[in-house]
């Protein structure tokens, strides 16, 4: 497991740019943390640094986005899903093995019955003190 703390969303965005880069196709990563910890911040970080030029937001009322830059991005939102059930009714599965891009799932607890072995889950939580700063703990693929 890997911790990291940031003190700004610039600097969760600028990680998970960098993270982005490193990040293999076909990965999937998955999201937990409260409304308002950075899910949605890491996220647009992260199609930064896949090459997506649109603007990214939180996928809440579309459940999915798809965004093209060097590789494709899947953005995935579980919080209107009440269980994998719902999830796998929705086509998710299609989303599980995208071989020239990457899918990020957040609230993706809501789905945990079928999360798989190499998927990196990546934890947010929302500083008591400060509420710029937010912990990450990254598990999976280390």
């Amino acid at each position: 497991m890997k911790k990291f703390t940031f003190t700004s969303p610039e600097e969760t965005k600028s990680f998970a740019a960098s993270y982005a880069k490193e990040a293999p196709n076909g990965q999937i990563i998955a999201l937990i943390g409260n409304l308002g910890a950075g899910k949605t911040t890491f996220s647009q970080g992260f199609a930064l640094g896949l090459g997506v030029e649109e603007s990214v937001i939180s996928p809440t009322f579309k459940l999915v986005s798809e965004y093209h830059g060097k590789r494709i991005l899947n953005h995935i939102d579980c919080y209107r899903l009440d269980s994998s059930n719902d999830f796998l009714n929705i086509g998710g599965e299609n989303f599980l093995s995208c071989e020239n891009g990457i899918t990020i799932i957040e609230w993706a607890d809501r789905i945990k019955d079928i999360w798989f072995n190499d998927w990196v889950i990546i934890y947010f939580e929302r500083d008591q003190k400060d509420e710029n700063t937010r912990h990450v703990k990254i598990t999976g693929n280390d």
